[in-house]
C-alpha cells in the first residue's frame, strides 16, 4: 500500500475499511517519476454506473504529497463533506502530474517529466 497507510490517520482508516457502499471516493497520485507524488486527485462517484466523478478535487505540492499531513487532512475533510462511504486508492503513482492540452500540447510528452516519456503508467515499463 502507498505511503499514506504507514501512519494512523482517519483517512488511512477509511481506506483500510474497504467497500462500504456508495458514494465512493477514488484517490490517485501523480508525480514527475514513479518515486515522488506531487499531485493527488480525488473523485467521488455516487454509483457503479458512473463513468465520470460527480465531484473532483486536486491538490498539488512540491514535496511528497502522500505524507503531507495538511493535504491528507484536506482530503479527509473533502471525503467527509461529500458523505463518502468507501475510499479506494491505488498503490502507485499513475503518471505525470501535468495535463495534456492544458500544461503541454495534446499528443506530446510532458517536457517537465521525461521519466514518463514512452512509459506505461501502470507498469512503469518502457513501451517500444
Amino acid at each position: 500500500m502507498a505511503k499514506i497507510i504507514q501512519f494512523k490517520s482517519p483517512l488511512a482508516k477509511k481506506i483500510k475499511a474497504g467497500f462500504r457502499g456508495y458514494p465512493i471516493a477514488t484517490i490517485a497520485f501523480y508525480g514527475p517519476d514513479n518515486k515522488k507524488a506531487t499531485k493527488v486527485v480525488v473523485g467521488v462517484f455516487e454509483n457503479e454506473n458512473q463513468k465520470n466523478p460527480v465531484q473532483m478535487e486536486k491538490w498539488f505540492s512540491n514535496n511528497e504529497i502522500r505524507t503531507d499531513i495538511k493535504i491528507l487532512n484536506a482530503i479527509n475533510n473533502y471525503i467527509t463533506k461529500n458523505k463518502v462511504r468507501s475510499v479506494v486508492m491505488g498503490n502507485k503513482i499513475l503518471g505525470c502530474p501535468h495535463e495534456a492540452g492544458i500544461d503541454y500540447p495534446e499528443g506530446e510528452s510532458c517536457p517537465q517529466c521525461p521519466f514518463w516519456d514512452g512509459r506505461d503508467r501502470f507498469t512503469d515499463e518502457l513501451i517500444e
